[in-house]
């Protein structure tokens, strides 16, 4: 029987332990925290609790609601509130977009979100050509203009990847937008009538996903999984590996790399130098989560917040200080009725984009006043909370650049001259739970058909 180490306990190498020990192995997992479950966290505020981490995944890629079904979590969908744009000074409906580029351009003027001379360049429209990998936002600015980008595309990707429009890659980040962006009509083809929801999530939070898979892992004879283990040194042996970690040092026949990429680089700066090297350019952003309670019965709570919107997006042009606001209590059933046990409603802000982290250098009270302030700008909210919770993920969002995949193809191809060894996680397919899960399935099967050959 072979044995399996696994650096990292993200959901990603939750995951690839769970493939190991499904194939036979013997693993074990070491996790430098004191919890498993990387950005999958659960936090409580005024007595419920709620994610301070991811709170949704993509339904339509099966690999997170299928593990999460596997795991016997029930799935669940965001109610029918939508979404607004604030943005020259009103909370604005957003309108159909591909990650901002516009569908509907009647519909976007009826908005209000561009101005007048925005509209006109939206409206004369200019085809580029895309030969190589190009940014999201040359693409979509050159089709639609630079208005286009500034209040849809980039309050749209700082939700995903905290990240600048001009930087990230459209092959790596948005696929179809490559493949319609150059068409005279810019059109998603209609979706079938029994077409899944966009979006899923878990009931009760997505933090039961990442406690769901360490519980299933402590369940199976012959894995172990390990907090408070920092992995200091990775070195090759005749065998396989030997792991130098806070502890001691183990030794196994496979070896599996789930961290960010800045501590990937540098455990394998010895037994994959090149990967190590191309590991080290990718930029990651920080970002800063409050979660907020209010009494619902407080004057003025309900009539602010209780509108049927779902949150919405900040445009960095607008120079606002939080970026979104997601109105949990609205968005997801199973959160209105944990507070309103309490007479509660729950929702969260985000601050933080790439480049920004500095305006994080804050104590926490300085981030939830500044949710406040922009809260009550947005939307007249003036009552205290009840209570606030401030999760920091300094470091947390992989930025997809212009030529990620490249990169990530030679990543892979330096990964795959070390036999035993493979890596996984957020910085390589995709920053959300199914692509992180992807990629930890992509990880094991690689791993072992090439063990196996």
């Amino acid at each position: 029987m072979q044995r399996a180490v696994v650096v990292g306990g993200g959901v990603a190498g939750l995951a690839a332990a769970r493939d190991l020990a499904d194939a036979g192995c013997d693993v074990l997992l070491l996790e430098a925290t004191d919890r498993a479950g990387g950005k999958l966290r659960r936090g409580e505020v005024a007595g419920v609790t709620v994610d301070v981490g991811a709170e949704a995944m993509i339904h339509r890629r099966p690999e997170g609601v299928d593990l999460a079904r596997e795991l016997g979590l029930p799935i669940v969908h965001p109610t029918g509130a939508t979404s607004r744009v604030w943005t020259r000074g009103a909370l604005r409906r957003l309108p159909r977009t591909l990650m901002g580029a516009p569908l509907d351009l009647e519909e976007l003027e009826e908005t209000g979100i561009l101005g007048e001379e925005g509209m006109v360049r939206a409206r004369h429209q200019l085809l580029p050509q895309p030969d190589d990998d190009a940014s999201v936002g040359e693409l979509v600015a050159t089709r639609f203009g630079d208005e286009v980008v500034d209040r849809l595309v980039e309050p749209l990707l700082g939700g995903v990847y905290a990240g600048q429009a001009r930087h990230i890659s459209a092959t790596a980040a948005v696929p179809q937008l490559v493949d319609l962006i150059a068409r005279p009509e810019f059109v998603l083809p209609p979706a079938p009538a029994d077409a899944a929801p966009v979006f899923a999530g878990v009931d009760g939070g997505m933090w039961r996903l990442a406690e769901a898979l360490e519980a299933d892992l402590h369940g199976r004879p012959g894995v172990e999984v390990r907090h408070g283990a920092t992995v200091t040194a990775i070195r090759r042996t005749n065998g396989g590996f030997a792991v130098g970690t806070s502890d001691g040092e183990e030794t196994a026949e496979l070896l599996v790399v789930a961290t960010p990429a800045p501590p990937a680089a540098r455990l394998l700066s010895d037994v994959a130098p090149a990967a190590a090297d191309e590991l080290l350019q990718v930029c990651y952003a920080s970002v800063a989560l409050v979660t907020l309670a209010f009494r619902a019965d407080d004057g003025g709570v309900r009539e602010a917040l209780d509108v049927g919107a779902s949150g919405f997006l900040v445009p960095p042009v607008d120079g606002r200080q939080v970026k979104a606001s997601t109105f949990s209590f609205a968005k997801w059933a199973w959160v209105r009725a944990a507070g309103e046990e309490q007479g509660l409603l729950v929702l969260r802000t985000s601050l933080g984009r790439f480049g920004e982290q500095a305006t994080l250098q804050v104590p926490d009270d300085q981030l939830v006043q500044a949710s406040l302030a922009d809260l009550a700008a947005a939307t007249g909210l003036t009552a205290t909370p009840v209570d606030a919770v401030v999760q920091r993920w300094g470091g947390g969002l992989p930025q997809y650049w212009v030529g990620h995949l490249d990169r990530v193809a030679r990543v892979r191809a330096a990964v795959a001259r070390v036999p035993g060894l493979a890596v996984c996680g957020a910085a390589y397919d995709g920053v959300g739970v199914p692509a992180t899960i992807g990629s930890a399935h992509r990880a094991v099967a690689e791993l072992l058909g090439a063990r196996s050959s």
